[in-house]
């Protein structure tokens, strides 16, 4: 998937060192959403890549 922002970069990162299922982890377990999604949409459209 090509990053369309600077969102996607940090997806990507977080996945990449194991962040990503740190937080899902201890978010399920706290019954609390991450905002995962949301945030890296915000961070998209405040530093959009251009094409």
């Amino acid at each position: 998937m090509k990053s369309k922002g600077f969102g996607d970069s940090v997806e990507k990162f977080t996945k990449a060192t194991g962040i990503k299922t740190i937080v899902d982890n201890v978010s399920k377990g706290l019954n609390i959403p991450c905002g995962c999604e949301q945030r890296r949409d915000a961070l998209n459209k405040m530093i959009p890549y251009k094409k």
